[in-house]
């Protein structure tokens, strides 16, 4: 007879999220899990697998939080420009808000400490931010079809700059205790877009 989970495995993985979020991945060990998660390390693995594992099944979860607001916010009816204004202005709220200095986004955090030797959070780091240069691009091509930029204007070069300016603003959101070199780069942001 198989013994049922004594722990909520969604919870265990909300939980695991926050404290990778907070510490990061080499700052975390199995000890912290599992005195964070309550629950013993032989559950640990049988549910999520190693540390890694269920570092990567944090940042996908992460990403499954986080991602359909941004859809939401880019695709929204009427005037793209103001969503994508709107967008620019949420990362710099973000980067500068007290309450996560430090802290930052898992995304960002991952792309900085584990995607240059880890293939695994490398491409979950690439599918956010290749999905967020769509959701630019489609908002930005809207933009120029309906006149709000101009027709010289190219979308998808836009879109890469301002996936660029939106990651920097987050590590520079995190590791600085200047936000106003955040609210200085979003604001000139909006008048490129102007």
């Amino acid at each position: 007879m198989s013994r049922t989970k004594s722990f909520d495995p969604d919870a265990a993985l909300r939980s695991a999220l926050d404290l990778f979020w907070q510490r990061g991945y080499e700052a975390t060990s199995m000890a912290d899990l599992v005195d964070h998660l309550g629950i013993g390390r032989a559950s640990i693995y049988a549910t999520f697998g190693g540390k890694r594992e269920l570092y990567l099944k944090a940042l996908e979860r992460y990403g499954e939080l986080h991602e359909p607001q941004l859809l939401a916010t880019l695709s929204r009816p009427g005037p793209a420009l103001p969503a994508v204004h709107a967008l620019v202005e949420r990362f710099a709220a973000e980067a500068t808000a007290e309450h996560s200095r430090g802290q930052g986004c898992f995304i960002t955090n991952t792309a900085v400490e584990l995607a240059p030797h880890d293939r695994g959070a490398a491409r979950r780091v690439e599918a956010s931010w290749a999905q967020l240069e769509t959701l630019l691009h489609a908002a930005l091509e809207r933009a120029r079809a309906g006149g709000e930029l101009s027709e010289d204007a190219d979308p998808g070069a836009l879109a890469r700059l301002l996936l660029v300016l939106l990651q920097g603003m987050r590590v520079v959101g995190k590791a600085s205790g200047d936000p106003a070199r955040v609210r200085d780069a979003a604001a000139q942001a909006r008048r490129l877009l102007s």
